[in-house]
């Protein structure tokens, strides 16, 4: 019998391992993956700092030991080179892997940061936990880092860096951080609250250039001002991993097109975590990444079900200023409005017949959470 293939080791990939042996023990799994397959949080290394934890302390299971819980084989430092979609085999650069059924678990790489220059190459993102080990290793002995974009990945590593004790400074393009998933007057106070704890923020503003200067990084922006740092660190998005299933004939859009089933236009081949697209949504938060596994196990282990999404806030990690975000969908009509509940501030946005549609608690409040989130109407029910 030929394996269920899981071309990625993510949190999605490990997730839809984990969900399916829950179901079935037997079925030949086999997980490929291009690093050592180490299962670690992703979320984890935004706020690691702060935990005082060391790069090797966020895995908590190497590939050898997920391989022997989980009854399955997983294949490290190997490159997918082309999926045979006719043949049904996966090409690696270590031979050929059959498949009965392939996921493609890709994940996404970080948007070019477009900074031209002869220190652009220095410019750090973190992606996975290889990543991060890096930008750790940099940071040794230096004082300063520069962060290219105030969404969310960027406003938690400056809360965690100037909380253990670094000069954070924040060039973004927008006019207030997060601007596009929170109302303005909560964008205005987490700008507060981050430049209390010790953030200069950038705002309007993008690097156009990158200059050696000493053992550091001088940074040009678009108006002519400069920026000095020991490190820098794009955070300025990602983009759902998509050459490899177009290669193979695999229909994509913004990511790798999948219906309800999570199956894509190839029969046999599904898609799932941060490189796909259901039904128009790209979802790089860990809740849909859940539901996305718990479905697609069950189908797998032959019980046909489809993915729903319920109202799924999202807990940003800046202590200055905790966040829970449940934002609107896209264009949807309606207007916020803001309360001050049990010493949290409350923003609720509601449609044109006053229901519900996005919400945000700036302070802790896991009652009220609980009590927003049931009003909300889900994503995709």
């Amino acid at each position: 019998m030929e394996p269920i293939v899981i071309i990625g080791s993510g949190m999605a990939g490990y997730g839809l391992l984990r969900e399916l042996r829950k179901l079935d023990r037997e079925t030949p799994v086999t997980v490929i993956t291009a690093d050592e397959g180490a299962a670690y949080a992703k979320p984890s290394l935004s706020n690691a700092l702060a935990t005082g934890k060391a790069p090797e302390q966020l895995a908590n299971q190497t590939a050898a030991q997920i391989s022997a819980s989980m009854n399955a084989e997983v294949l490290t430092h190997t490159r997918v080179i082309r999926i045979d979609t006719a043949a049904q085999q996966i090409e690696t650069d270590q031979g050929s892997v059959p498949y009965s059924h392939l996921v493609l678990a890709l994940g996404a790489d970080p948007i070019a940061h477009g900074v031209a220059g002869p220190a652009a190459g220095k410019i750090l993102s973190v992606n996975d936990l290889g990543d991060y080990t890096r930008f750790r290793t940099a940071l040794a002995g230096k004082k300063s880092v520069a962060i290219l974009g105030g969404g969310l990945i960027g406003c938690e590593f400056a809360n965690d860096l100037a909380a253990a004790g670094y000069e954070a400074a924040v060039v973004h393009l927008g006019a207030s951080p997060l601007e596009r998933i929170l109302p303005a007057p909560i964008a205005q106070r987490l700008s507060e609250s981050l430049a209390a704890a010790g953030v200069a923020w950038h705002f309007g503003r993008r690097a156009v250039s990158a200059e050696t200067a000493g053992n550091g990084i001088t940074l040009t922006l678009d108006d002519g001002s400069v920026l000095t740092a020991d490190v820098v660190l794009s955070a300025i998005g990602l983009r759902p991993r998509l050459a490899l299933a177009q290669a193979a004939g695999v229909a994509a859009g913004r990511g790798i097109v999948v219906d309800r089933m999570l199956q894509t236009s190839v029969s046999g081949i599904y898609a799932m975590g941060d490189c796909a697209e259901v039904e128009g949504w790209v979802l790089p938060y860990v809740q849909p990444l859940l539901q996305q596994a718990r479905a697609l196990a069950a189908t797998l282990a032959g019980t046909p079900t489809p993915v729903c999404y319920p109202a799924m806030p999202v807990v940003v990690k800046t202590p200055v200023l905790p966040l829970t975000v449940a934002p609107p969908a896209p264009n949807q009509p309606g207007q916020w409005s803001m309360e001050m509940e049990a010493a949290c501030l409350v923003a609720r946005f509601k449609n044109e017949q006053g229901n519900l549609q996005g919400f945000v608690l700036c302070g802790q409040a896991p009652g009220l959470r609980s009590e927003l989130t049931k009003q909300m109407p889900s994503v995709l029910p």
